[in-house]
């Protein structure tokens, strides 16, 4: 905001304070664009790795819950032979 209100205080002409705000506001809007560009790059990388977190922690899961199966198969056939 200081900048464009020194712009527009600036003893320049209209045409050259237009040019100098247009600049400005290019400049702005490129580096709001790395900005966001960084951003989206961010959250990609952070879904990738929840994806990963989710899915090895549910591969676990699923693993935990074949071994009880495989458990109680065990259980019951040393009950049903004995």
């Amino acid at each position: 905001m200081g900048i464009v209100l020194g712009l527009l205080l600036a003893p320049d002409s209209g045409s050259r304070t237009r040019q100098r705000l247009a600049a400005e506001a290019t400049r702005v809007a490129d580096a709001a664009r790395v900005v966001a560009e960084r951003a989206e790059r961010a959250a990609e990388a952070l879904g990738v790795r929840m994806d990963h977190y989710m899915g090895r922690e549910e591969e676990v899961a699923w693993k935990k819950v074949q071994e009880i199966r495989e458990g109680v198969q065990r259980y019951s056939r040393t009950v049903m032979s004995s």
